[in-house]
């Protein structure tokens, strides 16, 4: 017998497991809520209500599995509202279970039932067991003869053994004791981290807490966060997820996480305490501990697309319990509409995908205490039939929901398919990954772009983007580097990436890097080479931490985080992508680190560097300053001809006696004024310092040319030499700022 003849075989035979009808004292249960609810009846009975939307299904069955991993299949009878039921006396929380749908199997209409797959239920709040990309746990054959219609061959073989189980949790937490630190917008600083890659080689977290929930909500961890000064962590996923059948054959994992299998279960893998439902215990512990630090949660979230891919991936939830209900199909029916680039898309047409996520977003906020969401790829759940839509039912679900419209909510504004690019498109209530801001600084900085005219929208908050429709500057989540592409250090050491532990030849991860190696690639013993690294590092995050709107660091930049060049780490779950804790033993890093620090001190300390509305570029009242003012290397304001003219030398004035901001009390807001001086070219530049009215004298605060600035007060100082590629903060003396340099 071939190989091949085995196969069919098997596949015919199956491994069929006899079905009970219900077992005696099978209760009729309820529809809803949907999942699995354990709870204790009127009469005392302690059982579990399983509740699953399966609208054109023939028949589903529960499948539980007892201690040895055994199988026991229990038929739902009881069908309200497209909602399979029953409450099952007995079983208690811990117990892992799945579920068998039944229907017609007709792709070239869509319908790819096999109740051969053991299915996850798409509500389960727990997960436990490994998915192994066995051959078994696709719905169709997928090494057929006939590749072309491989697709539409039912694989009759079974999948449990390959699969996770959903687990039945047990929830009475009421977060009576919590306290969410409800952080405006404009004093919003995010950092961006991996709870694995932060937590890995931490030297203050016991080793058995490593890369786990239990170690981010270490004090050893939590004590970086406040000591850097921010008030937000954006976690790159959390939802449970699984690794692509090609990372597995090549012996590597989906590091980040974006390919998303629950969306309502904490991963699995990173918690310490197991995962039979201690996982869910685990992350609300440590969503309290950071709030109790003042930090807020913010999650990374992938609704666009599932971890069960194209046509020839897993069948593992939603595609063998309505598979047409849940993704967007292409016109032919039997494929799929793809605005990920990841084989599927959900499609947020239909009201109970719209359910299913707003549901999932709820319980996050509700019962996890998390503060606000990300939304990877934003722009495929506002496709309508016609293209992205800002009035889609998603987004007008999510700004009506008493629950979801009051917590932070950041868009992706994009994804890959045509008119996908949405930056500035997204409506009130949504903040934005601003990206032109990351290129604009980029470039400037790197010397490739001729004039600043991009660059002074970027510095004031972007209003060409986000003024129109009632937004505020904080729409504009200013970020220089994320998870994905170079690391801050590496932006100023390498042109090009290398990717070659990815697997993929080096084709992996963008080309558009808009990188500078500063003359060397990679690492470096040229000292020369090397100064002018440390001193472009400060000032792309002098840069982003002075701009207005809201900040976002990716967790290590701020110890010069190396990933050697990778620039698309997402399959590297080893020291390429986990924090070297190290660094901060080093001066040169740790100088960096203090920086940092100090400018998110000093966005903490004056709101004139964290403006709540855009300037107006006029004064607040009759004869006083302008808000905003632009300068030239003269001295003098800068005219339209100016902003068109080469230059790589930017001169901007925030004046904090002009700010439109009022306090809680309806008086004006005052601050302090400074001047921000920038020369992204290579030579010192003498600037001319404007005088009276704007000042009548300067305080250095921030010089990006030297590791650490002094402060110094200049009161007759008319002119500053600005070294080449480097940045000066400067305060302002006079009557219209508040500082005065005696007295201090």
């Amino acid at each position: 017998m071939t190989a091949w003849q085995e196969l069919q075989q098997n596949m015919s035979r199956g491994t069929p497991v006899r079905a009970h009808p219900g077992p005696a004292g099978t209760w009729p249960g309820s529809w809803q809520p949907l999942g699995a609810r354990f709870r204790t009846t009127p009469d005392g009975t302690r059982g579990t209500n399983f509740a699953l939307w399966a609208p054109d299904a023939e028949a589903v069955e529960l499948c539980l599995f007892d201690e040895a991993g055994q199988e026991s299949r229990h038929a739902l009878t009881e069908r309200t509202f497209q909602t399979w039921h029953g409450f099952v006396p007995g079983v208690l929380p811990g117990t892992r279970y799945g579920y068998r749908v039944h229907g017609r199997w007709d792709p070239w209409t869509g319908a790819r039932w096999n109740p051969a797959k053991l299915l996850l239920d798409p509500y389960a709040r727990a997960v436990d067991g490994a998915y192994t990309a066995d051959d078994a746990v696709c719905a169709s054959v997928r090494n057929w003869p006939e590749p072309e219609v491989a697709d539409t061959v039912r694989d009759n073989r079974d999948s449990a053994a390959y699969v996770p189980k959903a687990v039945v949790v047990h929830d009475d937490d009421d977060w009576y004791d919590d306290q969410r630190p409800k952080t405006p917008w404009a004093e919003t600083v995010l950092y961006e981290l991996h709870v694995r890659g932060f937590t890995m080689r931490h030297p203050g977290i016991p080793p058995e807490l490593r890369g786990t929930y239990a170690g981010l909500a270490h004090p050893a961890a939590i004590d970086h966060l406040t000591g850097l000064g921010v008030t937000a962590v954006e976690l790159l996923p959390v939802h449970q997820h699984v690794s692509e059948d090609h990372l597995q054959r090549r012996g590597l994992t989906n590091y980040w996480g974006y390919n998303t299998l629950g969306f309502f279960a904490p991963h699995g893998g990173y918690s310490a305490s197991g995962t039979r439902g201690q996982q869910v215990g685990e992350f609300k512990r440590m969503v309290r501990a950071l709030h109790a630090a003042g930090i807020e949660v913010i999650l990374d979230v992938v609704y666009n697309h599932t971890a069960e891919g194209g046509v020839a991936g897993p069948s593992l939830s939603l595609r063998g319990i309505d598979n047409g209900g849940y993704y967007r199909l292409d016109r032919s029916r039997r494929g799929y509409a793809d605005y990920t680039g990841c084989g599927n898309t959900l499609d947020t047409r239909q009201p109970h995908t719209v359910r299913l996520i707003t549901d999932s977003l709820r319980y996050w906020v509700t019962e996890m205490g998390v503060d606000g969401f990300r939304f990877d790829l934003a722009a495929a759940l506002a496709r309508g039939s016609d293209g992205v839509e800002m009035h889609h039912p998603f987004l007008g679900a999510v700004s009506q929901d008493p629950v979801l419209s009051r917590v932070k909510l950041i868009a992706e504004p994009w994804d890959v398919g045509a008119g996908g690019y949405q930056v500035g498109g997204f409506p009130p209530l949504w903040a934005e990954w601003n990206d032109k801001y990351r290129d604009t600084v980029r470039d400037f900085w790197r010397g490739a772009r001729p004039d600043v005219r991009e660059l002074g929208y970027r510095l004031s908050g972007s209003s060409d983007l986000y003024q129109r429709g009632g937004r505020r500057p904080y729409a504009s989540v200013n970020f220089v580097t994320a998870h994905d592409g170079f690391t801050l250090r590496d932006l100023v050491s390498y042109n090009g990436k290398h990717n070659e532990a990815n697997g993929e030849d080096n084709r992996d991860g963008t080309d558009d890097n808009r990188s500078w190696n500063c003359g060397a690639e990679g690492g470096t013993a040229d000292p020369a080479v090397d100064e002018l690294r440390h001193r472009q590092l400060r000032n792309l995050m002098t840069t982003l931490l002075l701009s207005t709107g809201v900040p976002m660091l990716t967790a290590g930049d701020e110890l010069g985080r190396t990933q050697g060049g990778n620039n698309n780490a997402y399959c590297q779950d080893d020291e390429t992508s986990w924090l070297d804790w190290s660094l901060l033993e080093q001066p040169e890093w740790r100088a960096l680190y203090e920086l940092t620090a100090r400018l998110i001190g000093l966005r903490r300390a004056h709101p004139v560097l964290r403006q709540r509305a855009f300037f107006s570029g006029r004064a607040a009242v009759p004869g006083g300053q302008r808000d905003l003012a632009w300068f030239t290397v003269r001295g003098r304001e800068m005219t339209e001809s100016d902003w068109f003219a080469p230059t790589a030398v930017l001169g901007m004035l925030l004046c904090g006696t002009a700010m439109s901001e009022r306090d809680q009390h309806g008086c004006a807001v005052t601050d302090d004024s400074f001047l921000l001086l920038l020369n992204a070219g290579d030579q010192p530049t003498p600037f001319v310092l404007p005088g009276e009215p704007w000042a009548s004298g300067y305080e250095a605060v921030v010089d990006t040319a030297q590791a650490r600035t002094p402060q110094t007060w200049h009161p007759a100082l008319t002119t500053l030499t600005v070294r080449g590629r480097s940045a000066r903060l400067l305060r302002t003396g006079g009557d219209h700022g508040r500082f005065s340099p005696t007295g201090r």
